[in-house]
């Protein structure tokens, strides 16, 4: 009776296998697709994830529930790790998933171990890579890791100082196939695009490679003709982008910010493009000024009108990039003068009294206050009230010190505005307890006015 339950048993665990297996080939193939698309679209949709982890984790529950039919002991104490979890090339649980150009799965330091012993084809489908970018499995790595909370185990840890991406002639390559490409037609040119702004985001080798060549800039900008460059506000942005991303990459910055192509597209994007081009177009000026040449290239090339016009416009996605981009700008005295005269104090001045971005904004109104017209301005525009107000409610130090650093500059510039001071010290002691309790510059600046004071008149200092 028992022999036969036994085969009863056997016969049912080796069709509910058979079934587990094909209900798991048909769900990787739904998984294969929407990764596909995941990692093909920068803009993929979010339902678009959420069908992917929906169809991993069923894919791991049927994963769990074979693995669990045939563990080695009758305790529960020793898992198999399911196969999904595993690397192909060792076969333990990946730490660090990372997708080949191919689709397939690895665990990073394998996979790249693999491609700097000079392989180029992937271990699994044995295909030729086109490139040999590795792009994090965010998906596996957050199943991976939900698998391991839920049956106690330590959560694995990425391998650290891993051997570096290496440059290859595939990937040179696969960057001339791309470039070509947009020279062609205009379907061609947004496919192109997209995938040069996804690997330059992703690999900083790939990025590099564009600094081999001085021909790589003008092919990959040749489809924005200027004047007419938001055509195609996809295209445009993608562009746009990428020529961010380019910039990240040190050796770039100097090849990028001296192409006669580069600034007055840049400067048409800020002006034209979507508010997301607008916004990385800004960002693109802040990387490209780390050196200091090119500070003085972007700024006679008229880039700080439509920056502080941008920054008057206000849109919250673009005002961080933008106002780093001016603030970078204006460490040197020749822009100080060209945003002055573009408006920027007017525009930075009415955004911290709605107090918007006021830390940032105050650190670029601190740096134009070495500026004389800067500083009359600011007198003609209400400053002074603004800025007692901002150190009397802000608990940020870094802001009062600015606040009261500008306050210094008018307090020596503009006597008119000693008695406005004054008062505001007489009333509420704020320049007193700066000098107390500010920061080592504040408490300079707040005794430097307290010495104003004491000498164009008498003043009681309150406690």
């Amino acid at each position: 009776m028992k022999h036969g339950v036994l085969e009863e048993t056997e016969t049912e665990t080796e069709s509910d296998s058979s079934m587990l297996v094909a209900k798991a080939m048909e769900i990787k193939k739904q998984l294969e697709r929407l990764v596909k698309a995941i990692v093909d679209e920068d803009d993929y949709r979010v339902e678009t994830a959420d069908e992917a982890i929906r169809a991993l984790s069923s894919l791991k529950g049927l994963k769990l529930k074979k693995s669990l039919s045939f563990k080695p002991d009758g305790h529960g104490n020793l898992l198999d790790v399911p196969e999904d979890f595993r690397c192909p090339i060792s076969g333990e649980l990946m730490k660090d998933p990372v997708v080949l150009a191919t689709g397939q799965t690895y665990d990073r330091p394998f996979i790249q171990r693999w491609l700097n012993e000079g392989n180029r084809t992937c271990p699994q489908t044995k295909q030729v890579l086109s490139h040999t970018v590795l792009t994090p499995n965010h998906l596996v790595q957050e199943m991976i890791s939900q698998w391991c909370r839920e049956h106690g185990m330590e959560l694995p840890k990425p391998v650290q100082d891993i051997d570096e991406e290496v440059v290859t002639n595939a990937d040179r390559g696969y960057l001339n196939s791309l470039l070509q490409k947009m020279s062609s037609s205009l379907s061609d040119q947004k496919e192109a695009a997209k995938e040069l702004r996804l690997l330059t985001k992703r690999s900083s080798p790939f990025r590099a490679l564009f600094g081999e060549s001085i021909e790589t800039i003008p092919q990959l900008l040749s489809p924005l003709s200027p004047g007419q460059a938001d055509t195609d506000p996809d295209l445009q942005e993608d562009l746009i982008t990428t020529l961010l991303n380019l910039s990240i990459h040190d050796n770039n910055k100097r090849l990028v910010a001296e192409h006669p192509l580069v600034i007055p597209l840049l400067i048409e994007s800020l002006i034209s493009g979507t508010i997301q081009t607008k916004s990385n177009a800004a960002a693109t000026f802040f990387t490209l000024a780390a050196i200091d040449s090119s500070k003085i290239i972007i700024g006679t090339s008229g880039a700080l009108n439509p920056l502080i016009d941008l920054l008057d416009e206000g849109h919250p996605l673009a005002m961080k990039d933008v106002a780093s981009a001016i603030f970078s700008l204006c460490s040197v005295l020749e822009n100080k003068g060209r945003a002055i005269n573009a408006g920027a104090v007017k525009v930075i001045l009415q955004k911290i009294m709605d107090r918007v971005l006021v830390a940032e904004l105050l650190a670029i109104l601190a740096m134009l206050s070495s500026h004389q017209k800067a500083v009359q301005e600011m007198c003609e525009l209400g400053t002074v009230s603004c800025l007692f107000g901002i150190i009397r409610e802000s608990g940020c130090e870094h802001n009062k010190e600015n606040c009261i650093a500008i306050l210094y500059t008018i307090c020596f510039a503009d006597r008119t505005k000693l008695k406005e001071i004054k008062e505001e010290e007489m009333a509420n002691g704020t320049v007193s307890r700066l000098a107390r309790t500010g920061t080592s510059r504040a408490k300079r600046k707040a005794s430097g006015i307290l010495e104003r004071l004491n000498k164009t008149g008498s003043i009681t200092h309150t406690a």
